[in-house]
């Protein structure tokens, strides 16, 4: 389900203060986040956000085609190593 038009898109209050931070001083620094759930909106652009995937933090640079989507969308949380080569289970 969407969230409601009156509301404002969904940012964690910790990621915005730093991020208006590194404006206000027009600074370069990566940012550490578990907020996987934040979207992306226009302040971010030119930033780069560490991502947590579960394991560890993968940095992605915010680009402006990406603003509108959730952060937890560019960092993926498992990796596919394909099938066991002995697997009978999938021949049934």
């Amino acid at each position: 389900m969407a969230r409601s038009q009156k509301k404002n898109p969904f940012v964690a209050n910790h990621l915005l203060k730093k991020i208006d931070k590194l404006n206000t001083k027009e600074e370069k620094e990566t940012i550490v986040t578990w907020s996987r759930a934040s979207t992306i909106i226009p302040r971010m652009v030119g930033h780069t956000i560490a991502i947590h995937n579960g394991r560890e933090h993968l940095p992605i640079y915010i680009k402006d085609r990406m603003v509108g989507t959730k952060l937890g969308e560019f960092v993926p949380t498992l990796n596919f190593r394909g099938h066991e080569k002995n697997d009978n289970k999938s021949r049934r």
